[in-house]
């Protein structure tokens, strides 16, 4: 394993404090990676103001090549980062590496998009034209679930546009932010890329920056109303993309044995921890018990077990906070409604919950109401 330093300042440094990260398979530490201060955060935000100017002076064709650069470095260590992210995020390998090299992939789309002056008025005595500019320093906070692809979401475009960027992974999840830095920070101009992990402790200090011009965060709903209050005191940009409790109809038209199987992934890819994943389903009464067997029936085939394993198809939750919430709203599940799969933790180490259905449950019961 490598140092797992912070880049501040186009320098790899170590952190005024450092971290375990955990396997979330095997409980096992997979690194002791480095931890910022909020000195730290604060140099790292004083870098990146200060190479703002020179950044974004530069041609957006300059700045494309160097987000290019990044996606060919992101390939070059594809398999070694895919590896990382399964042994600190837990999905399977194979998972893992669709997303590295789909992280590759949106850097390379955001440098086909262009930002073009718009002509709003062009008539008798006058012309409007709306122009683009970069705003200053951007903080980027990514959540767990996706590591490198929710962050491929954020700092292109950042970077195009003519910003520069303070990154804060996920406290669970910050090997791959901490080597992709490592990988970069010969790419980038000093300053322009500055990556710290924090135990989640530096949101609100980041948030609140009086020199971050906007925040763009991925997380939980209740994260997200407090970076929207810490933005507020400065009328400071802010794009949050948050969770959601995505229902699904299912019609009475539906083959259930065709329909099952897009339902089940689309709900527990990822071991189910994705914003946008279906968390319940309202079917057809005339196709409902055909479908709750055959929802049943795909759970109880899965194969559950650490991502680098060989056939792994769902891995273990991310962390023992979720772990722990899980078995709270299970538990909670059986007694408001019938669990005909899954339920029960594995027998085994790590953060292993087996993929639960839960039927004829109404509305009010948590597993209902709840994100």
């Amino acid at each position: 394993m490598g140092s797992y330093k912070l880049l501040i300042n186009g320098q790899m440094v170590d952190g005024d404090m450092t971290m375990d990260v955990i396997n979330p398979a095997t409980e096992d530490v997979v690194a002791t990676c480095a931890r910022a201060s909020e000195a730290q955060l604060n140099d790292a935000v004083a870098a990146a103001k200060a190479a703002f100017p020179a950044w974004s002076a530069t041609s957006i064709d300059e700045r494309k090549k160097v987000v290019l650069s990044i996606a060919d470095a992101i390939e070059a260590h594809g398999e070694e980062l895919a590896r990382l992210l399964t042994q600190e995020q837990g999905k399977p390998l194979a998972d893992a590496t669709g997303e590295v090299f789909g992280t590759a992939a949106f850097f390379r789309y955001f440098t086909s998009l262009d930002l073009p002056v718009k002509v709003l008025d062009d008539s008798e005595g006058r012309r409007v034209e709306a122009h683009r500019k970069p705003l200053g320093v951007i903080g980027a906070i990514v959540p767990w679930n996706f590591p490198m692809i929710l962050m491929a979401f954020k700092l292109p475009p950042a970077l195009i546009a003519g910003n520069t960027i303070v990154l804060k992974p996920a406290p669970t999840t910050p090997l791959t932010s901490l080597r992709l830095g490592e990988i970069i920070k010969d790419i980038v101009p000093a300053g322009v890329v500055n990556v710290l992990a924090d135990a989640n402790d530096l949101g609100a200090p980041l948030t609140a920056h009086p020199d971050i011009r906007k925040i763009s965060f991925t997380g939980s709903t209740a994260t997200g109303a407090k970076v929207m209050a810490g933005a507020a005191g400065l009328l400071k940009r802010i794009t949050l993309e948050l969770g959601g409790n995505d229902a699904g109809i299912v019609l009475d038209d539906v083959n259930p044995k065709e329909a099952a199987p897009k339902l089940f992934q689309s709900a527990f890819q990822n071991s189910g921890q994705v914003c946008i994943a279906m968390k319940r389903l309202y079917v057809h009464e005339s196709i409902y018990d055909e479908m709750c067997d055959e929802l049943a029936s795909l759970a109880d085939a899965a194969i559950i077990g650490d991502g680098l394993e060989q056939g792994t198809q769902l891995g273990p939750l991310q962390n023992r906070m979720q772990f722990e919430k899980v078995q709270e709203l299970i538990a909670d599940a059986g007694q408001n409604g019938k669990i005909i799969a899954g339920g029960q933790t594995q027998d085994r180490v790590g953060y292993f919950i087996r993929p639960t259905i839960v039927r004829d449950v109404t509305d009010g019961s948590r597993i209902v109401d709840e994100e």
